[in-house]
């Protein structure tokens, strides 16, 4: 009798725990397809064969924490563009810190200066 007690009382706890547990393991989805926190409209040339092109579209792919790091550009004074990316990092953050880095690493690369200063985020999530 008391063998039957408690595995009734098991199954109803596991059923509680089960109910509670579901709505936790949907909330985290993932970041794929969605832009994010967007803090400045970003020139992306037409040419899908452009590295910042592809470097943002691979930004927006991404399912984890990331960010797209751009100089701004003016037709007028610049007429380059440099970029940079953090892609599924452990915390947006993160995303932010590597993205900016890999966008300073290539204002050194190519030892230019823009008239728009340095590299900022455009878009994290």
């Amino acid at each position: 009798m008391k063998l039957n007690y408690f595995r009734r009382i098991a199954a109803s706890i596991l059923a509680v725990l089960l109910i509670f547990a579901l709505p936790g393991a949907g909330a985290a989805e993932s970041l794929a397809g969605k832009v994010g926190d967007k803090r400045f409209s970003s020139y992306l040339p037409g040419n899908p064969k452009d590295e910042c092109t592809k470097t943002y579209h691979d930004y927006v792919a991404a399912g984890g924490h990331s960010a797209y790091a751009t100089t701004f550009y003016s037709r007028v004074v610049d007429l380059y563009i440099i970029c940079g990316s953090g892609l599924n990092a452990p915390s947006q953050k993160a995303a932010e810190e590597r993205a900016l880095r890999s966008c300073q690493a290539g204002l050194k690369r190519w030892k230019v200066r823009t008239a728009s200063g340095g590299c900022e985020i455009a878009a994290s999530k």
